[in-house]
């Protein structure tokens, strides 16, 4: 670890030690999604741990009223993650110095000499895949007390959430490696090589190779009867009894004849490609029950994000505290109503097809009157994982509370654009009042909805021409 971070972290933790001797109260606010639901769990269980007095609480973005609130709010000390990028200025304006930021998202230059910013990309660390603000909440825990470490799992799910798993076969890199062994030396973390469906402690075989579209498999994605007539094929008991079993009870010579199978079905496709992709490291959190939606490390994430994305993230935050009673039944029960809500957005964008304009390097969606502000990342990511969008940009918008106009922006796999969209939705939000950033290949903007013209002509000069041109400078 560089040692400027190491520094970072040691005035973290002075500051937070002098904020519970002097009987300061602390608040900690996070983002809705997985990554921020992780990362406040993680920083408000070792406040807790170590005797402060603390409340967290979630908010959709960061704006100057979220500022405002935490300005009238009573509590000396604030703690933000996940959130805060762009705003050091109004936050020493409004709280002094009684505030840090714990983050991952790209920043301006200008934040880059702020001590109470700390940000993985202040320290030579790409925030986009090697650390997330789960990661950076954990790091500042750790640093507070070395029996933190019992938390690494936790910012595990969080780059899970944030889709880092960008190595070889699905592995972590950087700093999250560490985090992963971390996890796996106190015992709540198994990784294993194996088959990467979708669901895999508790959709039954074939919905879990249906549902399955990274890697995507023609003939057998998104189509439960064929896959289900597959494995049928391959000789392998699909049910236990009267109970569909799920890809987690597989044995190793099972998982060999359904790989077989898969391997015949797609030799006219690109087999090896396709089971290079299908054969991926996974995580399994093996203290939680089997066929648990938290026994899976990618499941857990959609948990919380699906826990965020409709607003009851509380929900999410308690589990991540180690509720495993009444808030388990709830986070199953929201899982349920997400996973519908999802396919209920995409069946209408689908059949809305005036609603997609689509080029030869974007595609742009109008979200409008369908997709709620807060579920604009998670169907501007699934857009971008169709492989008919492969190699684009895919932005979407929809509507925002009080008059506004919410964007999401997403790469697509194997998108080659030199467009940071980070910088491309700050630099555009700004040019119009509004506020935006993220990263490189994820992020989003919110502008008010008399600047929406002015915006998509933004977005046309410099999406459309920078990439004709190669160019990965925005135009001003």
């Amino acid at each position: 670890m560089e040692k400027s971070f190491e520094n970072a972290l040691s005035n973290f933790k002075d500051k937070i030690s002098d904020c519970i001797k002097s009987k300061k109260s602390i608040s900690v606010i996070t983002h809705i999604d997985c990554d921020g639901i992780t990362s406040g769990s993680i920083i408000t269980k070792a406040l807790v741990r170590a005797g402060a007095n603390c409340t967290v609480s979630t908010s959709m973005d960061f704006n100057k009223k979220v500022i405002e609130k935490l300005n009238d709010d009573q509590r000396d000390f604030h703690i933000i993650t996940d959130l805060g990028g762009g705003f050091a200025k109004e936050l020493d304006e409004k709280l002094s110095d009684n505030w840090l930021i714990l983050d991952h998202h790209q920043i301006p230059q200008e934040e880059l000499d702020n001590d109470r910013v700390i940000n993985a990309w202040k320290f030579g660390i790409d925030g986009g895949k090697e650390i997330s603000a789960g990661g950076m909440a954990y790091q500042a825990a750790k640093t507070m007390d070395g029996k933190n470490s019992d938390l690494a799992w936790i910012a595990v799910v969080s780059a899970l959430g944030d889709r880092q798993d960008q190595g070889k076969k699905k592995s972590f890199t950087g700093i999250n490696l560490e985090i992963v062994n971390d996890a796996k030396k106190t015992g709540l973390l198994e990784v294993d090589l194996d088959l990467s469906l979708v669901g895999r402690e508790t959709r039954p075989l074939p919905d879990a190779l249906a549902f399955t579209s990274q890697p995507f498999i023609e003939g057998l994605t998104w189509n439960r009867d064929a896959c289900l007539s597959l494995l049928n094929s391959s000789g392998v008991n699909l049910k236990d009894g009267g109970r569909w079993r799920v890809p987690a009870e597989l044995n190793e010579e099972e998982k060999r004849k359904v790989i077989e199978s898969i391997t015949k079905y797609t030799s006219g496709q690109n087999a090896t490609q396709i089971m290079d992709e299908l054969i991926g490291y996974t995580y399994t959190f093996p203290r939680e029950d089997k066929r648990s939606f938290l026994r899976d490390g990618r499941e857990f994430s959609t948990m919380l994000n699906s826990c965020g994305r409709i607003q009851k993230a509380g929900v999410g935050i308690a589990i991540c505290m180690g509720d495993r009673t009444k808030m388990l039944i709830e986070g199953e029960n929201i899982l349920k109503e997400y996973r519908h809500m999802i396919r209920n957005y995409m069946n209408i964008l689908a059949s809305e097809r005036w609603r997609t304009n689509d080029t030869t390097n974007c595609v742009m969606v109008n979200a409008e009157g369908v997709v709620p502000e807060t579920m604009t990342g998670t169907i501007s990511s699934l857009i971008a994982g169709s492989p008919k969008n492969a190699g684009k940009i895919v932005i979407l918008r929809t509507n925002g509370e009080e008059g506004t106009i919410k964007f999401s922006s997403r790469k697509s796999f194997s998108c080659k654009s030199e467009v940071n969209l980070s910088n491309l939705m700050r630099t555009g939000a700004e040019k119009f009042d509004g506020v935006g950033g993220g990263h490189d290949a994820a992020a989003g903007a919110r502008i008010t909805k008399d600047k929406l013209d002015d915006f998509l002509d933004y977005l046309d000069k410099n999406v459309l021409n920078v990439q004709s041109s190669g160019n990965s400078e925005q135009h001003n």
